[in-house]
Order: C-alpha cells, then structure tokens, then sequence
C-alpha cells in the first residue's frame, strides 16, 4: 500500500472512530485501538514517562507494549482492518 494511500485509510478510519462510543465497544478492543493508534501516531522525540499510577492508564500502556514491535506503517494497518471489522 503507498504511504499517502495508507494515510487516507487511517485517517478515514479515525473518522469512523471517532463516532463509536465507548459503551458500544468491549474494553479489550478498545485497549487495541487505543494501542494501535499510540503506535502508528507516536511520536519518539516527545515521549514522556509520567508517574501516573492510575489503573486505566497502565492498562493503556500494557496493551501499548504489547504492540510495541510493529512499524507505524504495521500499527496504520491493524487499526484500519479492527475498525472495517466492526463496521460490518
């Protein structure tokens, strides 16, 4: 896929997103889309480390670390094909 189409894709599905409440998705895929979309959005050179203990958040940045291998392009990728599979 070229990248200037895998970014219209993205950002169509971030649209699409974007209208989904949070009570009309299981935690689980939510915590996917909130990874995928850190990933593929992730900026290397304004990381930082907060010292947050709060539960969601660290649930937030487990299921980020899980996924921490994938490329920006890969996480671009996995986002759009979770979002097509709940719009079916």
């Amino acid at each position: 896929m070229i990248e200037e189409d895998l970014e219209k894709k993205f950002q169509e599905a971030v649209e699409i997103a974007s209208f989904m409440t949070q009570a009309s998705l299981p935690q689980d895929v939510q915590l996917r889309l909130y990874a995928f979309y850190k990933q593929a959005t992730f900026d290397k050179s304004n990381f930082t480390v907060t010292d947050n203990s709060d539960l969601r958040n660290a649930f937030k940045t487990n299921a980020w670390i899980q996924i921490s291998h994938l490329t920006q392009a890969q996480a671009k990728k996995k986002y759009i094909k979770l979002i097509h599979s709940l719009i079916k």
